[in-house]
């Protein structure tokens, strides 16, 4: 495999990396210390065409490979992985959902603009009893003339207070099994609807996590996605790009652990030398250094697969799985090289490793990638 960075793909990683070091480093102690998304710095984001990924340009977006996306969620999760996040809103699970399963009306209503960085979206479909378990949600659908009338809960559900539209599932059947899933997009403002957001919360504090609540809202037929029991089809269609997603964006900050270890360890000195000097920091900065390697070649060998046109399912599966792994063992040695100094929010390893944590939980749980790699390689999953 040629991962050799062409002149076109310089040009555009040279603009992201100004704008993420330039625009969102300075910045991003702030936001992650109050809890709130910088929407400016998206706008700019926007105007960049940062916004637009793999979404083709017919529908507002910018038509990159997804090794050039993949690369540029990259550079931007070196200066804040939630910033990195909406870069992929129009890419990942939302967005995509809607070009491969969406009509033409609404790719033109929902797509678009979020490709043109008119979002965010929110994504809803884990519930409180469910995580990766899909199938046994208990949001209902039921079909009364030219509406769905829909109940129950979604939680942890990211941009949920700021969102201009939210694709959420629900069973048309309850009891019965995942073909009775379907698949609807929601505007936040209709009567039913009560978003709350959560605070103070460990991690990703910028990405106004929270809870959906929807009691008995009126959902026209023509917002419902793809047909009625192809719900599930339509979340798990695209999970390979949202995985893809998270992944890079653990690279990224997998790098920002390197980089702030070997700078703090050939600077800080105790009994005389630098603490660079010393096997047991050498070691962990090595560690660091070759899982960011190995990580950074599967993302992009996943994301080649992607534009080979393969559905990259086994891939994408192990790379979010070791890229998270990675990012957390390096956090925690990067915590440890920079010791009572990793407690400070002057020093941005404690913000780093305060979200490396819950990236081994999003887009499935790590435990869950293990059986579904396992699975997929014996032939007990297609």
């Amino acid at each position: 495999m040629d991962f050799q960075i062409t002149s076109e793909q310089s040009a555009i990683l040279e603009t992201t990396r100004k704008f993420a070091q330039q625009r969102i480093r300075p910045r991003v102690r702030m936001y992650d210390r109050e809890e709130y998304f910088p929407m400016d710095l998206y706008k700019e984001l926007a105007s960049l065409g940062l916004t637009g990924g793999v979404v083709p340009e017919e529908y507002g977006g910018l038509g990159l490979d997804h090794v050039t996306y993949s690369l540029i969620i990259m550079e931007l999760a070196q200066a804040c992985q939630s910033m990195a996040a909406s870069a992929t809103w129009a890419s990942g699970v939302g967005g995509i959902s809607v070009l491969k399963f969406g009509n033409e009306e609404q790719k033109q209503k929902y797509l678009v603009p979020l490709a043109k960085g008119e979002g965010p979206v929110a994504f809803a479909l884990t519930e409180t009893h469910t995580g990766s378990d899909v199938a046994s949600m208990k949001s209902s659908a039921e079909r009364k003339g030219d509406y769905y009338i829909l109940n129950g809960s979604k939680i942890w559900i990211s941009m949920i207070e700021s969102c201009k539209w939210i694709l959420t599932f629900a069973t048309v059947d309850t009891g019965k099994d995942r073909r009775e899933i379907t698949a609807f997009l929601l505007e936040p403002d209709w009567p039913g609807i009560t978003r709350t957001p959560f605070k103070n919360k460990i991690g990703f504090r910028p990405m106004e996590t929270g809870e959906l609540n929807m009691v008995d809202v009126r959902v026209p037929i023509s917002n419902r996605l793809g047909a009625e029991g192809e719900g599930f089809k339509v979340a798990m269609s695209s999970v390979e790009n949202g995985r893809l997603g998270v992944a890079s964006r653990c690279v990224g900050m997998t790098k920002v652990c390197l980089d702030l270890s070997i700078e703090y360890a050939q600077n800080r000195s105790t009994f005389g030398e630098a603490i660079g000097k010393r096997q047991l920091i050498q070691s962990k900065i090595t560690d660091m250094k070759i899982g960011y390697e190995t990580a950074r070649l599967l993302v992009l060998q996943t994301a080649l697969e992607k534009d080979l046109g393969q559905r990259a399912r086994v891939e994408s599966s192990m790379a979010k799985m070791y890229a998270s792994d990675v990012l957390m063992r390096a956090a925690e040695d990067a915590m440890q090289i920079h010791g009572a100094y990793s407690c400070s929010d002057e020093y941005e390893i404690g913000r780093i490793w305060r979200d490396a944590k819950f990236m081994q939980t999003i887009e499935g749980s790590n435990e869950i990638h293990r059986t579904l790699i396992a699975e997929y390689l014996l032939g007990y999953r297609h």
